[in-house]
């Protein structure tokens, strides 16, 4: 340990050594390919199915491509630094492990606690996106089959509950597992969009193209829904024209989210200094072509503003494209392939908020009773925990548009990640790394850089709501975890 009180560090090797714990052992199942699947099978679902058409419809138009582009460069840049941290330290935890290591516990603390808003807001939110389109999968075969049934006054969406406990049952069985599941549904979630694609090329029409920057619409929303950036340089608005590309990056990040999913298995992996890399980077230069081909297809396809959301609030999709076109076929083959594609998405969700728990509960953050393993060698209670949280949060609560608070967190995680690659390497040089950042301080520097440009174009409300849950990490954090810590213990010794 190095440091004192909130600035106390973990070291790496005591990180290392707290995997061998008999009573929190992980199980070491998982190879660069298994990992790879979990980086697909993460990132391929609502964003690919939902978010490109609405996102090409209500704030970007054709220049959508670009702001997929922006938002895989950041992310890129971000995964180069998870990859050297992840070969580094193979602890589970992700960017709370590496926190622990550079800034020491309360910044660990305060990652940790973001992330728990990340992956817990998203795994609801996109099982209920699965309850959704397993609906429309039951009305497509003639079925009328509603997912969400009234229990007197509350609305209970039993299609969420559903896929959740399965789910959580498949990964508290154990991470292989859950890995061959992962690979079947997503090699046939990979055929749809593959499908889409080459048929789509055959509809696409140039002039659709034009205007490829549509000229910036005033917003009736209010400032409060505006992007930060364009509230502080005096845009009126941030819905298409070049604000509208901007904040269209900021939201379409959301569809990359997941790659830094892949670093918190890190310790259940066979040879992580070489395998967890190629998992994070390959899965997400596979998700970054199909996006960007996606994204040229549908708006090819359809003119932009036929993409909008209508007035009765719901979201155009990829099928709106196909069905205008002609090609009814498609939305039957894109509701399967949606819904297939959530599963995964739900799936590695869980498994991240896991194993995220875990790292916090073995350091004593939270009640150490949670990072108990079960003989399949995962955690068990942990799983149990978060399976209830989701459960309740999807289950008896209607989703609002929370994408963007989940890019707000996983946006400052990786700020973090990318600074603390440089200070790593400044103390801790002799430090075996798998992987090595290349034009270290340049990169972590220009992934901070992107990062922080994409948080200004996130909504202002936005950023409100993610002050209000960061205090209250704090409040948490000062009752219980500032004492109870294992580190803090080890010192009074």
């Amino acid at each position: 340990m190095a440091g004192s009180g909130l600035w106390r560090t973990k070291s790496i090797e005591q990180s290392i050594a707290d995997t061998d714990e008999p009573e929190t052992k992980l199980r070491k199942d998982l190879t660069a390919w298994d990992l790879t699947v979990f980086g697909v099978a993460v990132v391929i679902g609502a964003g690919i199915f939902t978010v490109t058409a609405s996102t090409a419809g209500n704030v970007a138009g054709p220049s959508v491509v670009i702001s997929f582009v922006i938002a895989a460069i950041a992310c890129g840049l971000a995964a180069l630094c998870y990859a050297e941290f992840a070969s580094t330290v193979p602890v589970a935890g992700s960017a709370y492990t590496f926190s622990y290591a550079t800034f020491g516990e309360f910044v660990a603390w305060i990652i940790g606690w973001d992330l728990v808003l990340e992956f817990a807001l998203a795994a609801a939110v996109v099982a209920k996106g699965w309850s959704a389109y397993l609906s429309q999968v039951f009305a497509l075969f003639g079925l009328d089959v509603p997912t969400v049934v009234a229990l007197g006054s509350v609305d209970f969406d039993w299609g969420t509950v559903l896929i959740v406990l399965v789910l959580g049952t498949l990964l508290a069985v154990g991470t292989k597992l859950s890995s061959r599941f992962s690979q079947v549904i997503t090699a046939i979630k990979v055929a749809v969009v593959l499908l889409v694609i080459i048929v789509g090329i055959g509809y696409i029409k140039a002039s659709n193209y034009t205007p490829f920057i549509p000229p910036s619409q005033p917003s009736s929303s209010g400032s409060l829904n505006q992007s930060l950036f364009s509230l502080i340089a005096g845009g009126s608005s941030s819905s298409f024209g070049v604000f509208g590309l901007l904040a269209a990056a900021s939201v379409l990040f959301f569809a990359f989210i997941g790659f830094d999913i892949v670093a918190t298995t890190a310790e259940e992996t066979r040879n992580p200094q070489r395998n967890v890399p190629r998992g994070i980077l390959g899965s997400l230069a596979i998700v970054t072509v199909l996006y960007v081909a996606v994204s040229l297809v549908v708006t090819g396809m359809e003119p932009y503003t036929k993409l909008a959301t209508g007035a009765d609030g719901v979201k155009k999709t990829l099928a709106t494209a196909f069905a205008d076109n002609g090609v009814h076929w498609a939305a039957t083959v894109i509701a399967i392939g949606a819904l297939a594609g959530l599963t995964t998405v739900v799936m590695v969700l869980l498994l991240g908020q896991t194993r995220v728990l875990f790292a916090m509960s073995r350091d004593g953050l939270i009640p150490r009773g949670l990072a108990r393993t079960g003989r399949h060698g995962t955690p068990v209670r942990a799983t149990v925990l978060v399976v209830v949280a989701v459960i309740i949060a999807g289950g008896f609560f209607p989703s609002g548009d929370l994408e963007e608070m989940v890019n707000v967190g996983t946006l400052f995680a990786f700020v973090l990640v990318s600074l603390g690659v440089i200070v790593l390497r400044r103390t801790r040089p002799d430090l075996q790394r798998g992987f090595r950042t290349p034009l270290v301080p340049l990169v972590p520097v220009l992934a901070v850089l992107a990062c922080l440009w994409l948080m200004l174009n996130l909504a202002v409300f936005t950023w409100v709501r993610f002050v209000i849950w960061m205090a209250i990490g704090v409040v948490v954090y000062f009752a219980y975890g500032v004492r109870k810590s294992t580190l803090a213990a080890s010192a009074r010794v």
